[in-house]
């Protein structure tokens, strides 16, 4: 008897932020955050396949620091799914890693996302964005906006989405020293160092309040936090922005925590030639994304094999 199977092809995209507010540490020991969010078209490629020609969870992943299932969060998201579900059929998962580890991208919450997004379609669980969003919480801050992704204002420790629309397109050039930074040895310097933590801007305010921004408006607020510190511990970041300014950026700024550096440019052609500068970097670019994951992907495919698996 031949094993119904489905699957789906997902491209989990990486994301910068425009702007990253820090406040202070919350109970459950996360910061407070405030956060202009946005997806680039640089991603990895998933495929999610269910079967119930087996039970749990296969991962092939080509990263190899992330192969154990405890350091995968796709790995992690297909057992939340299945554990909350409560179904037991088999899923496969193949991850080919694109996006820069530990790099302020959020490849890995991404991926998250993306799995749950994917399961919810193909095992027909009928999960609402605000049941997914409940869930991708308990397995880290980025990942509830990658299910509202592509573009949102995120609050507290990334429990609160507002969705927006980002009017237009930019590319995005994204430098990489090579070396990651640890977010909670990020978050700890931020704390040692700063000694005010000021209120959110009344000119944030106003964009969190505002459905549509057009670019030239968050371009003239962007400004991330964790510069503060973190480019004084490893002046090669401020290098990166600044050479990113004087190539013709419209702005540029360290993405997360880190160590990623981002320009924004306003033609793909001059974002290829800023690339030119940064011999010796990992360096990739991609235009800013107007839809979500699954809006990006095909229909799921569904077919009956006689129980070989290629």
């Amino acid at each position: 008897m031949g094993n119904v199977e489905r699957s789906l092809l997902l491209h989990p995209p990486a994301k910068v932020n425009l702007v990253l507010k820090i406040f202070n540490q919350l109970p459950n020991g996360y910061h407070a955050l405030w956060s202009f969010m946005q997806t680039i078209g640089v991603a990895d490629e998933l495929t999610v396949r269910v079967t119930d020609a087996f039970a749990g969870i296969r991962l092939d992943c080509s990263e190899k620091s992330l192969s154990a299932p405890a350091d995968n969060l796709a790995y992690r998201a297909a057992e939340l799914v299945l554990q909350r579900a409560g179904v037991s059929m088999g899923v496969d998962l193949k991850l080919s890693k694109r996006i820069p580890v530990e790099a302020g991208l959020g490849g890995g919450s991404s991926d998250a996302a993306a799995t749950i997004l994917g399961l919810n379609r193909l095992l027909g669980l009928g999960w609402t964005n605000g049941e997914m969003v409940a869930l991708g919480q308990t397995l880290g801050s980025d990942v509830p906006f990658f299910i509202e992704a592509p573009t949102a204002v995120i609050h507290g420790w990334g429990q609160r989405i507002l969705p927006k629309t980002l009017e237009g397109i930019r590319w995005i050039v994204l430098v990489n020293p090579g070396f990651p930074i640890n977010t909670g040895r990020a978050f700890g310097r931020l704390d040692e160092v700063r000694r005010v933590v000021p209120p959110l801007p009344e000119a944030l305010k106003a964009v969190e309040h505002a459905p549509t921004v057009s670019w030239s408006r968050i371009l003239a607020r962007m400004e991330n936090d964790f510069e503060a510190v973190l480019f004084g511990d490893y002046p090669v970041l401020a290098d990166i922005k600044k050479t990113l300014l004087a190539v013709g950026a419209e702005g540029a700024l360290l993405s997360g925590s880190g160590a990623t550096v981002f320009g924004v440019f306003r033609e793909q052609a001059e974002a290829i030639r800023a690339t030119e500068a940064f011999a010796g970097y990992q360096v990739v670019l991609g235009p800013s994304l107007r839809r979500g994951v699954l809006e990006q992907a095909p229909e799921a495919r569904t077919s009956a094999s006689d129980g070989q698996r290629c």
